[in-house]
């Protein structure tokens, strides 16, 4: 390991802006709303609040799944949250979320608004509410939420923990380098024995688990996440985590919920707000126009 100066923490820990990486501008050690700003209502019962990371496509694929199941209740508006510019810390929002985190979602068909946060808080919520992707009965229900809650604890140290220092930290630091590659290759290592032996995460249906999951895991191993990380993860190795992640793009729900508050990509691959199901079709034929090569 290469040597480099010691670092003594203060007794005291003191909060500067200086340096901080890629999100310096929006991150803090306190929380509440920085500014006044109402968000937006649409006309369907579920209004999500979002943006097209890992953890904002769970929630969208699950609503597009749930409607391709022909639940007509889980339409819904989804409305673009610019988390680099601060919008998670609209008055709002933090109505709606007292931690500023996407995704979050109000849900409007009852007597009184539900406000749900978190991502698998809310796949939770939209399963039991249309009894969909997450099964009833004992062990199946218990597998898929060991396997969803599994995701929740393991995300942080695939997104905070190696995504940050392997590609967003100002400094690379090698032995953080180190300690999160070594736990997110386990990670995929756990995952790739699961899915030897099973056809999705819970057994043999496609359940919230699976759609938790595969934003990360799947984005990872296919290479959309962290720049050049696949190569450097050396993820080819794990097949059984691609044979999963192909048989889920495959679905039409999942290639629809990975357009939905998207800023990246190729331009017909991003649909900033969904207001309905016609978007998608309205969306792709326009972009297509003005970028006939599909973009970048």
């Amino acid at each position: 390991m290469t040597d480099s100066p010691e670092y003594k923490p203060p007794t005291v820990w003191t909060w500067t802006q200086r340096g901080g990486g890629t999100f310096a501008n929006i991150n803090r050690p306190v929380a509440g709303p920085t500014h006044d700003k109402q968000l937006p209502v649409g006309r369907h019962p579920l209004q999500l609040y979002s943006l097209g990371t890992p953890n904002g496509v769970k929630v969208t694929i699950m609503l597009e799944e749930l409607l391709a199941l022909g639940h007509a209740g889980a339409e819904y508006d989804a409305w673009l949250i610019k988390i680099n510019e601060g919008e998670q810390f609209g008055s709002g929002f933090v109505a709606v979320n007292p931690n500023s985190k996407i995704p979050a979602l109000v849900d409007r068909s009852g007597p009184a608004p539900v406000r749900v946060f978190e991502s698998g808080s809310i796949l939770v919520y939209l399963a039991e509410k249309f009894r969909a992707l997450l099964p009833s009965e004992q062990p199946a229900r218990a597998e898929v939420l060991s396997w969803l809650f599994w995701q929740m604890g393991s995300a942080p140290y695939l997104g905070g923990g190696f995504g940050h220092f392997y590609l967003y930290a100002p400094t690379k630091i090698e032995y953080a380098i180190d300690r999160f590659t070594m736990e997110v290759k386990r990670q995929l290592d756990v995952l790739d024995r699961r899915l030897a032996e099973s056809e999705y995460l819970g057994g043999a249906s496609y359940s919230i688990a699976d759609i938790a999951v595969f934003p990360w895991y799947g984005g990872l191993v296919k290479g959309w996440a962290y720049g050049s990380a696949a190569e450097f993860l050396a993820a080819h190795e794990y097949r059984n985590v691609h044979r999963w992640a192909d048989s889920l793009l495959a679905r039409p729900a999942v290639r629809r919920g990975r357009m939905v508050n998207r800023m990246q990509g190729a331009p017909s691959e991003q649909l900033r707000e969904r207001h309905d199901a016609a978007d998608f079709e309205t969306s792709t034929q326009d972009k297509l126009a003005a970028d006939p090569a599909g973009g970048s």
